[in-house]
């Protein structure tokens, strides 16, 4: 590289003042590198290093009795199919980024590399703008659309607030954690349109550097009315590998020849029908070219499973994520999809014994998977085959100003930019004007207080954990506080309620309250109308019979608000429909063309609200181990969460063809000492709650 003392002169003025090069010193200073790149605004090569445990909340398996438990020893129970001990497949919620970094060490890496590691992800990001987490609810013969929560809506806004931009940002960096997490011998399959598929192959390229392998397209039918462009009837799919040693099972991918071929136990070569140029057909079916014609959308989907995840988004047929997966893998390996949707990767992996790992951002998805998962196993349990149990897992312990100040360690408490802080405090300071409350200065964990009850305030980017409320609990004691309401966008799955308990032996009084949508509109909050509401609330009774038990649910609440009657009924101008939350109910209004307003509330009985509910019949019986890395020697130790696991042993859930929900569990013999059970609930919007109660044994 020769520079004159001209350009020398002009770079170094131009470092001082901070402003940037122009583009012609790209290639002056880099010389002959000039290899074809796609730039954009905000494109770094950064990759978050955060390293997180993961923590089992739920098991999720079909029941066996003790007894089987105690006389099997091989990895499924000889009578029933279920899984004993061995790899549980994994469905994970939190944001991909956090979990693809959090899986590149540590214990679950380790458990990873022991399975042979990850040999295929599928992915399908939402490179539709439009795709911004709203899902239509069914209650009764109505459909509620639910907005985003606004950890939803973050995650939306990191995505696509500036475009396109922000979309291969996103993209661009988990690429390359997924591209760090696969095995050698590994590949990763893109999904994509129009929209993005041009962007997508240039940083595919540029991350998997010479081991492109083809672009799928996937061709599909439907009405079309385009009078400006040809309608756009496929997808791509850009598959890639890690290196150059990858599977690649052709056999497994043939498909029958059309009859007007095999007719004659030939067929044309090059499409010519001379009989010197006929060739005899293979008998093991043709192979399948890189355009696909034969896959039309869920026609390839079970009754069961479309009953469950039917008017989801982006359900993707299971014909092609079957052909995705046995091309790239063999029985008993790893697949992965971080863009898990309604679990069809997941889906077509357990059917096809593969194992699995699974992520989505939304609640409703992991609720979705949830249920279809589950359904898989029943199939699986009746058809005599054996079948994986799976479990449910949060992102672990994290620091507070971790998440505060989107930083990328563990211990940066210390380290926190002073604008953020700026940030931060002026948002907490909306929070308390909007819940009425005092502000505090102080350096501790509590910013506010209100009727003598002290105020945290979670992150804004990712959900409270159990950390953050121990926190609360340790400054309550120090300070000798009895009362504190912690506030919070989202709660992690499973944190309620052994932390209130735990905090109420001790003489703390901690309540739990949902920030709502509606700090973000300041006429809500000047005119004090903003409403937070507490988490749900369930309550059952135990019923005994003789020697047996069963668990009814009795009531449920909850406090959602999601827009107001009176404020529909002013958006609605003339005449309308509009469905709202207020209150924790759910309220058609209707406005006819004579201006007369009518309310009907949808949510007639409190189980209305249930979609899903299960039970632990032990639910002390397993404690939450995780693997926590010594910081001073390195080594990994074993250390109690102060959690169980919630062994999922028993569940009724709604279908979208069946609405109906049991509300009575089935009668189990009534155990010979003294047990906790956990019953959990999931309402219509995917959250979820638990209620324990003690079996008083001989009652």
């Amino acid at each position: 590289m020769k520079l004159s003392p001209n350009e020398i002169r002009d770079i170094t003025n131009l470092l001082e003042a901070g402003k940037p090069l122009p583009e012609k010193y790209r290639f002056v200073l880099f010389g002959e590198q000039r290899n074809v790149e796609l730039l954009w605004e905000g494109k770094s090569g950064a990759i978050t290093d955060i390293r997180l445990p993961f923590q089992t909340i739920e098991q999720v398996d079909e029941p066996r009795s003790e007894n089987l438990i105690k006389n099997q020893f091989n990895l499924f129970d000889s009578i029933s199919g279920r899984q004993i001990k061995g790899w549980s497949n994994k469905l994970i919620w939190g944001d991909n980024k956090y979990i693809c970094s959090s899986l590149k060490e540590g214990p679950l890496r380790d458990e990873i590399e022991r399975n042979g590691g990850i040999k295929m992800i599928y992915i399908d990001p939402p490179f539709d703008v439009g795709a911004d987490f709203k899902i239509d609810i069914e209650i009764g013969d109505d459909k509620f659309e639910k907005t985003p929560s606004v950890f939803e809506e973050i995650a939306y806004r990191d995505t696509w607030g500036l475009g396109q931009d922000s979309f291969l940002s996103m993209i661009y960096e988990r690429l390359l954690l997924m591209k760090d997490l696969l095995a050698n011998d590994g590949s990763i399959f893109v999904h994509c349109d129009w929209r993005l598929n041009s962007h997508l192959r240039l940083i595919l390229d540029e991350i998997f550097d010479k081991n492109y392998i083809n672009e799928i397209v996937v061709c599909y039918t439907g009405p079309t009315n385009q009078k400006r462009n040809f309608p756009r009837k496929h997808d791509s799919i850009l598959y890639y590998s890690k290196t150059e040693n990858y599977m690649f099972d052709v056999e497994e991918t043939r498909v029958a020849y059309k009859k007007s071929n095999t007719s004659t136990g030939k067929t044309s070569l090059a499409g010519r029908a001379d009989d010197e140029k006929l060739l005899e057909y293979d008998a093991r079916g043709k192979q399948i070219e890189d355009y696909w014609t034969d896959i039309r959308t869920g026609s390839h989907i079970p009754q069961s499973i479309r009953q469950i995840a039917n008017d989801y988004p982006t359900l993707k047929d299971t014909k092609l994520l079957e052909r995705i997966v046995k091309v790239s893998t063999k029985e008993g390996e790893i697949v992965c999809d971080f863009f898990a949707g309604s679990g069809t990767t997941a889906d077509v992996a357990e059917r096809l014994n593969r194992k699995w790992i699974v992520s989505d951002i939304g609640k409703f998805s992991i609720h979705t998977i949830r249920k279809r998962m589950i359904t898989v196993q029943r199939e699986l349990k009746n058809e005599s085959k054996d079948w994986r149990s799976f479990e449910l897992l949060n992102l672990g312990k994290y620091e507070r100003g971790m998440l505060v100040a989107r930083h990328t360690g563990l211990d940066n408490d210390k380290f926190i930019d002073e604008i953020q802080l700026q940030k931060d405090r002026q948002f907490e300071n909306l929070i308390l004007r909007a819940y009425k409350a005092n502000d505090i200065q102080s350096n501790s964990i509590f910013v506010g207080s209100k009727n003598n009850r002290l105020i945290s305030i979670g992150p804004v980017n990712l959900p409270v954990t159990r950390i953050f409320v121990e926190k609360v609990i340790e400054e309550c004691r120090n300070i000798k506080a009895t009362k504190a309401d912690i506030l919070a966008f989202e709660f992690e799955m499973g944190l309620f309620p052994n932390i209130q308990e735990e905090s109420r032996k001790i003489g703390i009084d901690l309540a739990f309250k949902y920030i709502p949508r509606d700090i973000f509109d300041k006429r809500a909050v000047d005119s004090g109308q903003v409403k937070f509401h507490e988490v749900a609330y369930v309550e059952v009774r135990t019923i005994f019979d003789k020697n047996f038990v069963q668990i009814e649910l009795v009531d449920y609440s909850v406090g959602y608000q999601q827009d107001s009657v009176s404020n529909a009924e002013k958006d609605m101008g003339k005449s309308g429909e509009k469905i709202v939350v207020e209150n924790g109910q759910i309220v058609k209004i209707k406005k006819d063309k004579d201006g007369i307003v009518k309310r009907e509330i949808l949510t007639k009985h409190w189980s209305d609200w249930i979609d899903y509910w299960a039970i632990d019949w032990d639910f002390a019986n397993r404690k939450e181990i995780v693997n926590i890395k010594n910081k001073t020697t390195g080594e990994i130790e074993t250390e109690w969460t102060g959690d169980y696991i919630f062994e999922n042993e028993w569940q009724s859930f709604r279908t979208k063809g069946d609405r109906t929900l049991e509300l009575k569990s089935v009668k189990i013999e009534t155990p010979s000492s003294l047990r906790k059970v956990a019953i959990k609930v999931v309402d219509i919007f995917g959250n979820d709650t638990m209620k324990i109660v003690e079996l008083k044994v001989g009652k």
